[in-house]
């Protein structure tokens, strides 16, 4: 299985890599990757895969049947080939400010609220989350905006790290999402907020608050019973 490089250190742009399978001679899999696969309301990572002056673009990045797949625009790579991977390390940065952003303001609704995420999506440019609110108000959302920017500005770390899963289960408000429950799995990763927050998470996060700076609103949507939607991006 592909030793995903990412969950341990979501900073790593660069990285040595060796094929172990080409499929369709565009669909490649590593033996490790900095290549964050689409999931999880996070979007695929891009980047570069290097075969000696050859340049490989990864336009797409899923996974399948436990394993990470990287689609690239160019037939050539073989199983055992060596090579380079490069991440677009300006995305992907936008995207872990993003994310860390989201934990934040799911927190802060969550605590204040009880709201529940019931949908969640980061792209480049903006996030856009749904919570299940009784009653559509936009000045609480914003309200709540403001909150996080409070937040954002202060020298607060993040952290992330396995728990065993019994004893994961076991921290108040370790899962956010409406109706859902982490992998069933014997160890879940835990991102922490320190002093503020914990959630079982699989995505990529910045190390402090600080980085996120300051997010903006772009707008708020009623979309039906209980159900409230916010977009909001970086500043």
């Amino acid at each position: 299985m592909t030793k995903a490089l990412f969950l341990v250190d979501s900073y790593l742009k660069e990285s040595p890599a060796t094929v172990v399978s080409v499929k369709d001679e565009k669909y490649i899999i590593l033996d490790q990757t900095l290549f964050y696969p689409k999931g999880g309301g996070q979007p695929h990572d891009t980047g570069k895969i290097i075969k000696g002056r050859e340049i490989y673009n990864v336009v797409y990045v899923g996974k399948f049947l436990g394993e990470i797949s990287h689609e690239v625009d160019n037939s050539g790579l073989k199983a055992g080939d060596k090579v380079y991977c490069m991440l677009n390390w300006k995305r992907r940065y936008k995207l872990m400010r993003s994310h860390t952003a989201a934990h934040v303001l799911a927190f802060l609704l969550h605590k204040g609220t009880g709201a529940l995420i019931t949908g969640n999506q980061l792209e480049e440019d903006h996030v856009r989350f749904d919570f299940s609110l009784k009653k559509f108000d936009k000045s609480l959302l914003e309200a709540y905006l403001v909150k996080a920017n409070k937040l954002y500005k202060a020298n607060i770390p993040v952290k992330w790290y396995e728990l065993p899963r019994e004893e994961a289960m076991k921290i108040p408000g370790i899962v956010k999402m409406a109706s859902a429950f982490p992998p069933n799995l014997p160890t879940l990763r835990i991102v922490e907020i320190v002093g503020i927050d914990r959630q079982a998470d699989g995505g990529t996060h910045v190390r402090n608050l600080r980085e996120i700076e300051e997010v903006k609103l772009v707008k708020t949507v009623n979309k039906g019973k209980n159900n409230r939607r916010i977009y909001f991006k970086l500043n």
